[in-house]
């Protein structure tokens, strides 16, 4: 009896005919496609843009490319990459805020739906190799620990290979990497810079593809530069050494005056008054601008220390006889960041915190800023002077939020060459300008699922067209409750004060066709144009699922969903566990709590961490060292140990118990024992939101240690270790503790 599944085919593989799928095959002549993203970089800081911070090798790509200098994002940097990559508008594809949060809200998942894919997946499916590098910020921060889930990585969103870090921001000295889907050690070489590492990898990636094959590729490459921490070798910040001495007035002047004579801003425009909160330079004492003055001495170095890595990378590919046929885009995320506040921070948890700061207590940590162990942010008034000439800030929906530098590269695609462009554009357009330089289209349907349609418009009709109208016409704004509507050359705009009625605030009205700065609110001698700016603010806003609104901001941070595991009270980590991100840590705020060790071990007594979260800018560790067990509790920095002696255990196991037993808000007495043993003990106190910006490691401290009293990664080097953590309280009351918390710092600001 013959087969069944024979009847019909061949016998042999010689009476057969073979048959190949094709493979998907980029069109003839395609470009190799680079987007550089740039974080809190503002629309001046770029030489090409008016500064006078040295970024030669971007300066070349302006130079023999375009600048587009009426180019918008939206005012916070997940929202900007999730649009940047899907060409459609943030609320639209459920990324209002931070990847940090998932409110429950069609417009803030905290991740990209997958109905809006990325520029990865709809070139890698056009035949393109798709290697993304540095910040991704776009997966939900209580997923991105070992156990995932890793659907919202960069390789679940489209891309072949990946290194960098899954957060918002990390140290350039230790990041929290991530290579393709692993999460790997922090590097311990004192020589390593993250911005040097990515560009390393970048080109890696791209020779090893090279190697065996011509398929175009596709690299996106976002630096943790210029996000704070600023940090960059000490020779770059010391090119700066007294150049910022004269202040932010003076600078910014000078700017500006720089911004005309190259064209950036228009002949007639007019530089913007100083933001509210900025006090005027000649007002400080000498020790506060002295301090004041090196924090944007760090910047710039860090900005420079960028471009230098942007330019070995432009080098390579024209070594590889690849940048004439490189479409570059490279741009900012927002605007220059306020986040320092009006003193700047040395450790960003206290902005986080909502914890006022001296700057006479930061000066004696002035040769320190750049370097490790800080997580240093600059004044806001250095942010405005980033901004020149615009007002206020990242968040916020004026155009010193939104408005930022634009710079586009492409020697076989245009003819233009050192030119400027002024049309209206908004980063979903980035996506359509790749498309059309390609040569293909967006998929209606995606791995069977139907997708939403691309929101932006191509720019390339402007490439050789200087004169070209607009073709954006409409573009709406929102973030943390600020809004803004442009249309036609016309812009309405509003400052939203959380936990206020939206239907209480003033909303301004610019002619920004006419008013480059926004320098002039016309909305009393046009009360009918106002009106319907916000008619069509509320049209754009139900087109595009902005609503509901929603404007809580650090309390957002505390928010799980209902069956997130991470809201149980007890954890286990064994010896070899890989680091835990900050987000998915066990929760210890404000509650009393229990991390106990069982440690295993031969002969000797062991020696190194046994569990650590955070870094020398705040956490905690237990260790062995020396024959006893301590405890370290870093709160900004200021590090209280107590410590038991393990003379005594002769089992070769032993129990180091570590006990915070809660007696007021915050506050209460920390203790260590052994075995059940007397316990040594100390007053701590808490930090109400953020307790840390960095994760968790298992025997081992990597990176910024939590303590001085050894040096990185410190492993321990016993046989068995488990730690366990058990937290007291309900973490919904918790969250509805910090809550109230945050609703009354912000009412207090």
């Amino acid at each position: 009896m013959p087969h069944p599944y024979v009847d019909h085919a061949p016998i042999t593989a010689a009476e057969g005919q073979p048959h190949w799928d094709p493979r998907p095959a980029a069109p003839s002549g395609a470009p190799n496609v680079v987007v550089v993203v740039l974080d809190d970089t503002g629309f001046a800081h770029l030489g090409c843009f008016g500064s006078d911070i040295a970024t030669p090798h971007i300066d070349q790509l302006a130079g023999n490319g375009l600048r587009f200098t009426n180019f918008h994002t939206t005012a916070l940097c997940s929202p900007t990459r999730a649009a940047l990559l899907t060409g459609r508008n943030h609320h639209s594809v459920g990324m209002r805020f931070l990847s940090n949060t998932d409110t429950g809200f069609s417009n803030c998942r905290g991740v990209i739906t997958q109905r809006a894919a990325t520029i990865a997946e709809m070139l890698r499916t056009a035949g393109y190799a798709t290697f993304a590098l540095g910040k991704w910020h776009l997966a939900n921060m209580e997923d991105c620990s070992p156990s995932g889930p890793m659907t919202h990585w960069p390789l679940g969103r489209g891309f072949d290979r990946y290194y960098g870090f899954l957060g918002g921001a990390t140290d350039q000295y230790s990041p929290e990497l991530v290579v393709d889907n692993r999460v790997v050690e922090q590097p311990s070489d004192p020589a390593y810079h993250l911005s040097e590492a990515l560009v390393d990898e970048a080109i890696t990636m791209i020779v090893s593809h090279r190697a065996t094959s011509r398929r175009p590729f596709f690299t996106y490459l976002s630096f943790g530069a210029t996000h704070s921490p600023h940090q960059a070798p000490r020779a770059y910040i010391d090119n700066y050494r007294g150049r910022y001495d004269r202040g932010w007035d003076v600078i910014r002047t000078e700017w500006f005056a720089r911004q005309r004579a190259l064209g950036i801003v228009p002949p007639d425009a007019k530089l913007s008054e100083r933001n509210w909160g900025v006090p005027a330079w000649d007002d400080l004492d000498a020790q506060t601008q002295e301090l004041f003055a090196r924090n944007q001495e760090v910047f710039a170095g860090f900005l420079e220390h960028t471009d230098a890595q942007i330019g070995r990378l432009t080098e390579f590919l024209a070594d590889m006889g690849e940048i004439d046929n490189t479409l570059i885009v490279l741009l900012s995320d927002n605007g220059a960041s306020q986040e320092g506040g009006q003193t700047g921070v040395v450790n960003e948890l206290t902005h986080f915190n909502g914890i006022a700061v001296d700057a006479a207590d930061m000066y004696a940590l002035l040769d320190q800023l750049g370097g490790p162990n800080l997580y240093n942010n600059y004044p806001m008034g250095w942010a405005q002077v980033g901004n020149t000439p615009l007002r206020f800030y990242k968040q916020n929906t004026y155009e010193g939020g939104v408005r930022d530098p634009l710079v586009i590269h492409w020697p076989r695609g245009f003819a233009a060459r050192g030119e400027i462009r002024n049309q209206y554009h908004h980063v979903i357009d980035v996506l359509p300008t790749i498309l059309d330089a390609v040569g293909i289209d967006a998929p209606d349907t995606l791995h069977g699922i139907d997708q939403l349609p691309v929101e932006g418009v191509s720019m390339r009709y402007a490439f050789d067209t200087p004169a070209a109208p607009s073709e954006r016409t409409t573009q709406y704004f929102e973030m943390l409750g600020h809004r803004a509507i442009y249309h036609d050359g016309w812009k309405a705009v509003t400052l939203h004060f959380p936990h206020t009625p939206y239907d209480s605030e003033r909303w301004s009205l610019y002619h920004v066709d006419d008013d480059f700065a926004e320098n002039h609110d016309v909305s009393a001698d046009h009360p009918d144009k106002l009106a319907e700016m916000q008619a069509l603010w509320w049209e754009e806003a139900r087109r595009y699922n902005v609503l509901p609104l929603d404007d809580r901001t650090i309390e957002l941070f505390t928010l799980r969903r209902p069956d997130s595991e991470l809201r149980r009270n007890t954890f286990e980590f064994r010896l070899g566990t890989a680091r835990i991100d900050r987000f998915a840590m066990p929760d210890l705020r404000n509650r009393s709590w229990t991390i106990t060790a069982q440690v295993g071990f031969a002969d000797e007594i062991p020696r190194g961490v046994l569990v650590a979260g955070g870094a020398r800018t705040s956490g905690y560790s237990m260790f062995i060292q020396d024959g006893a067990a301590h405890f370290a509790w870093n709160r900004l920095g200021a590090i209280t140990t107590v410590s038991a002696a393990l003379h005594d255990v002769t089992a070769r196991s032993c129990t180091i118990e570590a006990r915070f037993d809660k007696q007021a808000e915050h506050r209460g007495v920390l203790m260590l024992r052994i075995d059940g043993g007397d316990a040594a003990s100390a007053p701590i106190e808490l930090l109400p939101f953020r307790q840390t910006l960095f994760g968790l490691d298992i025997g081992a401290d990597h990176g910024s240690t939590v303590t001085d009293a050894y040096a990185a990664p410190f492993r321990f080097n016993g046989e068995r270790l488990i730690v366990r953590f058990e937290t007291k309280g309900d973490r919904s009351d918790l969250i509805a503790a910090a809550a109230a918390e945050a609703r009354a710092a912000v009412a207090e600001q």
